[in-house]
């Protein structure tokens, strides 16, 4: 008799892993607009199945939660049932063995706190307060709404002009959005479902490079209604809502501080990601509306400035946009260097075609967001010696995107993870020499699942530098609007969710000095309903149509394809300059790429609907 042996998984074992995966690409394709209560039930349901049994608050409480969601669901519960989930829920966690009881509990209580509404909805009704529309993952998940299956036909199709125009009717920034988009129309692709997501952003890119839109003539334009609107603010929120409005019959008139337009597509992203020529092409077309502009315009109260008082006389509306611009300083000694500089500062000297020369220096960037790489990358190309990023997490916990970190790290950044900036050291000339860290531990998971950093029982870490760059994030430049009276709460400016500002008529705000510093694409969407809402204001209700006819749906083979990934330059060689480093599809990639979308714009409910929002 032998005393041990090998282990080696049967074919039910690794049937049931290849089973876990495909339920894990299902969860990550999980579409909007489920019932939160019906999904929660099923997650419930799947966790007493991994029960071992053992203990009576797994096997016995999770069963008894799921009769009472079930009641919840079926219309048997009262009010009292709520509490009596809550109760039942509480219980497991405090008396439940194994992380599989308590931590399912954990998910019940989270989801009685996050959306009580809707359990006591369904209490109260008999259904759901979600309207269960299954809509386009894809599309619903796009801030601005772009018709995203729709142009992924069209391109498979080499039509590219007419994806533009179709891009055009939600997005008036199509280059911009297919260069540096977050591409959260990506999350629950439902290609998910069986290998992984379409690469939208660089089937986008693929319309765009054999389309330039300054050459895609632009909606003709309805008569004009003799209303003039005043847009503060010449980045992508104001410049979106400028061309809708335009494309209504309202004359917009664009205010810019700077001396040109694209707020911080020109002046936060650099040109290796965003090419400036590539920009103008995007307002080239807008201009082409008709959209007047002033640039070296500050709005404000002082001598030479325009008032908001004076452009509410003169205007039939005004829209707000003005972004994020302004530094975020850490709080921390010695921050008042000199060698010390903010990401805003830094990165808008490059737009301005007068970057700061880094030559032989060695910096050390603090933050780990998209901006915090843009500086890294950025710095590399100006010469420095030696780039490092300090970050009080670990690398997993960046908000920046993971092939912006893993691009900066190829490029010969040095990550100085879970290192909390402490004081600046400068010698007697007030010149930065060094910044003083302290080492973290990781910690408790917070509520949005990011562990939280603890000051490690070490001693502090000094890292040798001459220049520090500081990219924790962007404040608004709001006084002279609360001086106007526009409400302001915590720094950024209050506005209602359709645009306008209560109790200000005619006045409305939106982008990032209304939600803070957010992306390209949410800018854009914000500028989209300001317009409509703006056109509602002056009592009109203008649609903006797109009359490209979109292929028919092929039957084509849906069998586990390859996602098509975009290439980039070298990084020995791109880290030289500033030349775009990412590489277009080819047009064998783009078709089959292309062919990989599943048209849920056609197929479930979408078909039910007519697929797609052909006005707005």
């Amino acid at each position: 008799m032998s005393r041990l042996k090998i282990s080696t998984p049967n074919a039910a074992q690794l049937t049931v892993e290849r089973l876990y995966k495909d339920l894990e690409r299902h969860i990550i394709a999980s579409p909007p607009g489920l019932c939160p209560v019906d999904l929660q039930l099923s997650f419930l349901k799947l966790c007493h199945a991994q029960t071992c049994g053992k203990c009576v608050p797994c096997r016995v409480g999770l069963l008894q939660l799921q009769h009472l969601m079930e009641d919840v669901l079926e219309g048997r519960a009262t009010e009292d049932t709520i509490a009596l989930i809550e109760e039942t829920a509480n219980n497991i966690t405090d008396s439940a063995d194994c992380a599989i009881g308590y931590e399912a509990a954990h998910m019940v209580l989270a989801g009685l706190e996050g959306f009580k509404e809707d359990y006591l909805h369904h209490i109260k009704t008999g259904k759901c307060s979600y309207t269960i529309t299954q809509p386009v993952p894809c599309v619903a998940l796009c801030p601005a709404g772009v018709d995203i299956p729709g142009y992924i036909a069209l391109v498979g199709e080499e039509r590219y002009a007419d994806a533009v125009q179709l891009i055009r009717k939600d997005n008036p920034f199509p280059t911009a959005c297919a260069l540096i988009c977050e591409h959260p129309c990506e999350a629950r692709c439902r290609r998910n479902m069986i290998d992984s997501s379409v690469n939208i952003r660089g089937l986008k890119r693929m319309a765009v490079d054999n389309a330039r839109a300054n050459t895609v003539p632009v909606p003709k334009k309805p008569a004009s209604t003799g209303k003039k609107v005043a847009i503060v603010g010449g980045g992508p929120g104001g410049l979106s809502a400028a061309y809708y409005l335009e494309l209504m019959g309202h004359h917009a008139v664009v205010f810019e501080e700077k001396g040109k337009l694209g707020g911080m597509l020109r002046y936060g992203i650099p040109n290796y990601r965003f090419p400036r020529e590539r920009l103008d092409e995007d307002i080239e077309a807008i201009l082409s509306t008709g959209v007047e502009v002033h640039t070296n315009v500050t709005i404000g109260n002082e001598e030479d400035d325009v008032s908001l008082s004076d452009l509410r006389k003169e205007y039939d509306a005004v829209y707000v946009a003005i972004g994020a611009h302004t530094d975020k300083k850490i709080g921390i000694e010695g921050e008042d260097a000199k060698g010390v500089i903010s990401a805003v500062e830094m990165l808008r000297s490059i737009g301005d075609d007068n970057p700061p020369d880094f030559t032989g220096k060695t910096v050390v960037v603090v933050g780990g967001g998209n901006v915090a790489m843009d500086c890294t990358r950025s710095a590399i190309r100006l010469g420095a010696k030696k780039v490092g990023i300090a970050y009080r997490r670990r690398q997993e916990d960046m908000t920046a995107l993971p092939e912006e970190i893993e691009g900066a790290i190829a490029e010969g950044a040095e990550l100085y993870s879970l290192k909390a900036p402490h004081k600046i050291e400068a010698d007697e000339n007030g010149q930065v020499t060094a910044i003083w860290v302290e080492p973290q531990i990781i910690g408790t998971i917070d509520a949005w699942g990011r562990a939280r950093p603890v000051r490690a029982e070490v001693e502090l870490k000094r890292i040798l530098c001459d220049i520090v760059v500081v990219a924790i994030g962007q404040g608004i430049e709001s006084r002279h609007f609360e001086e106007a009276g526009i409400p302001i709460k915590r720094g950024v400016l209050q506005a209602m969710s359709e645009s306008s500002i209560e109790n200000l008529p005619g006045m409305f705000a939106g982008g990032d000095c209304v939600t803070g510093p957010a992306t390209v694409i949410r800018a854009i969407a914000a500028g989209k309903v300001a317009a409509a809402n703006i056109d509602e204001y002056l009592g009109y209700h203008h649609v903006i149509p797109c009359e490209v006819e979109i292929p028919q749906v092929s039957y084509a083979d849906r069998a586990p394809c390859g996602r098509v990934n975009m290439a980039e330059r070298e990084a020995g060689e791109r880290k030289k300059d500033f030349c775009a480093i990412e590489e277009c599809m080819t047009k064998q990639e783009a078709a089959q790429e292309a062919g990989r979308c599943l048209r849920c714009d056609h197929y479930g409910y979408g078909n039910l609907k007519g697929g797609r929002a052909a006005i707005w």
